[in-house]
């Protein structure tokens, strides 16, 4: 069983594969973004066919292809681990917070579209940074600020923000990586047809909907915040898994302890976010 592991996770080429995912979604991301008005984000998302030839496709195209990028991305970082002891701590901790990035990318992405999911995701965001003491107001200012200047900042985070951010701490990584077409054919392929059967989500409100679900990674969190203060469950936890992730090195004498903990947060958090999708 350990060997099959070891094949499915170590010998694949993982970093290629998510590399040829944000290719895909950053192509699209910017057909549908050069249509997209901030001030009318419901609008833009609910008409972009009629604005572009294949609009919906597009929009679906960068959804999924985004949603991939994010999942492949998980599965390199467990392949990488085995050389992350080749890695400074500051370098690892920076390919760890990459990762944290990649989230903010794929969750103002579901703020952007404006319809109740997107809605409801921005208003508890804004909620939990202004429980940050001393900086709560500056983070949502410079991330969100969706009451004082609508999707702007959101969207300018989506689009250059957080992209350079996150290239910031993953360029020397990302060098290591080359994506050719006639290489990746398969993965492309499936994601180019695929997304003509499946249509990206897009939530109108509904009379009598009392309970709306975030985007799928942020469902646990708002279980979390039924049950703790808005500070512990919103920024402390998802902090400290971060800060395990970023000091979980073989050579770190607390080894065992961090994967313990890596562990049992994880398997909360997914018993969470099933009971928040069986509520919805």
């Amino acid at each position: 069983m350990t060997s099959i592991i070891k094949i499915f996770f170590f010998n694949t080429r993982w970093g290629e594969l998510s590399l040829v995912s944000l290719y895909i979604s950053v192509l699209s991301g910017v057909i549908i973004g050069l249509q997209f008005q901030p001030d009318t984000p419901l609008y833009s998302s609910t008409t972009l066919e009629l604005l572009i030839p294949y609009g919906a496709y597009f929009r679906s195209l960068h959804f999924y292809s985004s949603q991939l990028f994010f999942l492949l991305s998980i599965v390199h970082l467990i392949a990488v681990f085995e050389h992350s002891a080749s890695y400074k701590v500051g370098t690892w901790a920076k390919y760890i917070s990459s990762l944290a990035v990649v989230v903010l990318l794929l969750f103002s992405g579901y703020v952007l579209r404006g319809d109740t999911t997107g809605s409801s995701a921005g208003m508890i965001a804004e909620n939990i940074l202004l429980t940050i003491p001393l900086i709560g107001e500056m983070l949502n200012s410079l991330l969100f600020s969706i009451e004082d200047h609508g999707m702007t900042r959101v969207y300018l985070n989506h689009v250059i923000g957080l992209d350079v951010l996150w290239l910031l701490f993953i360029w020397r990584h990302l060098k290591n990586y080359r994506a050719t077409i006639n290489s990746n054919i398969l993965i492309i392929s499936a994601t180019l047809i695929s997304c003509l059967a499946l249509s990206a989500p897009l939530e109108i409100a509904k009379p009598g909907t009392f309970y709306i679900s975030g985007p799928w990674f942020f469902v646990g969190l708002q279980e979390l915040l039924r049950f703790m203060p808005v500070m512990l469950a919103g920024v402390v936890l998802p902090s400290l898994f971060i800060l395990a992730l970023s000091c979980l090195r073989r050579e770190n004498r607390y080894f065992n302890q961090l994967l313990i903990f890596i562990l049992i947060w994880l398997g909360s958090y997914s018993i969470l976010t099933i009971i928040g999708l069986l509520r919805s």
